[in-house]
């Protein structure tokens, strides 16, 4: 019962996993220098080659949609008569006043780090101090050009958790507000969630080129897709609910049942679910700029930061470290404070009871 309960709701994304292995072939390929459907994808990008660009994009795009096809088929099938509500306890806990804290020691090591960094000057050249080990001088050690890693991942961290956090916002608007009308949005996530983020950057350069704004153009056309595949996943659960069929019939509108029951049901797990997307989010940004499609030098993006010190990370491993546990260290903050989101309990009024009969 616990497994028919929880596993409907979840199902659909995880068609999403082979959707991330596809984009991630892209990364792989050419970071390794393995001769594939990803690296020939991103060459056609880099060239504009929109024949050969369409035709790879075609095959991935497939291999995702059949993976996808299949798991909303396992949730449909699974998905059987509600429980009567309260028939079965929940196995959560509430989070210990410790657990509680945690986001906040990851949190202040994000912001000291921020802060330190943009308080130094990112574009100062020493040719003398190339690829220095960290130091007190220089806490992240130095770059190919002598550039302090610190000053580089503060000021990266600016536009690029400002641009991660602006993608992971306008993602959770619209995939909660298409979601919750799944017949209008139903097909349309279907082949959006087909679409790993590095794909659709790759398509995006190869139709405006490359900039700035190109993978947050591309992760926003992408990102909101599995929000509003749980969101209506979430959506047909509370509507099979007995109690909500029982609500209806004593006369509660359309509207009290979306604001009474079936939002404090969706958002929450949808918040928590956009909060954990977070980190992904700021990783496809990341490597849509290792990959050359975005910021371009001497931008100290995230992603850039990567792409530039690849070449030394055998002589150097902290050029790379340094940005990649920026990354890690954005991820644990978003998972330790996705646990906290709550709806707000409100007291009961008379007024709620949409079935009152009489004093």
């Amino acid at each position: 019962q616990a497994l028919r309960r929880a596993v409907p709701g979840v199902l659909p994304n995880t068609g999403l996993f082979v959707v991330g292995l596809t984009g991630g072939a892209v990364a792989v390929e050419q970071v390794f220098d393995i001769p594939g459907l990803g690296r020939l994808s991103l060459q056609a990008a880099i060239a504009q080659d929109l024949p050969m660009l369409q035709a790879c994009a075609l095959v991935l795009i497939l291999l995702a949609a059949v993976a996808g096809g299949l798991t909303r088929l396992a949730a449909r099938l699974s998905l059987g008569p509600a429980l009567r509500d309260g028939a079965l306890p929940s196995p959560a806990r509430p989070t210990a006043p410790s657990a509680r804290a945690i986001p906040l020691v990851y949190g202040a090591l994000l912001l000291a780090v921020v802060v330190l960094g943009a308080l130094r000057d990112p574009l100062v050249v020493d040719t003398a101090a190339r690829l220095t080990a960290p130091s007190w001088a220089h806490p992240f050690g130095t770059d190919a050009l002598g550039r302090d890693l610190l000053a580089r991942v503060g000021h990266g961290a600016l536009s690029t958790l400002a641009l991660a956090a602006a993608v992971s916002a306008a993602a959770l608007v619209a995939g909660v507000s298409l979601g919750l009308v799944p017949r209008l949005s139903g097909g349309l996530a279907e082949t959006v969630s087909a679409v790993p983020p590095v794909l659709a950057g790759l398509l995006v350069a190869g139709a405006a080129g490359r900039g700035p704004y190109t993978p947050a153009l591309a992760v926003a056309a992408v990102a909101w897709a599995p929000l509003a595949t749980h969101t209506s996943a979430l959506l047909r659960q509370q509507r099979a609910a007995t109690h909500l069929a029982a609500t209806r019939a004593l006369g509660a509108s359309r509207r009290h049942l979306l604001r009474r029951h079936i939002l404090p049901a969706v958002l929450p797990p949808v918040v928590r679910h956009a909060l954990l997307r977070l980190p992904s989010v700021a990783l496809a940004l990341a490597a849509l700029g290792f990959l050359g499609l975005g910021a371009q030098p001497p931008s100290p993006e995230w992603g850039r930061l990567l792409a530039e010190n690849h070449p030394y990370a055998e002589r150097a491993p902290w050029a790379v470290l340094a940005p990649a546990a920026a990354l890690a260290l954005l991820g644990l903050l978003a998972v330790t404070a996705s646990g906290g989101v709550r709806w707000p309990r409100r007291r009961p009024r008379i007024d709620d009871c949409p079935g009152r009969v009489g004093d």
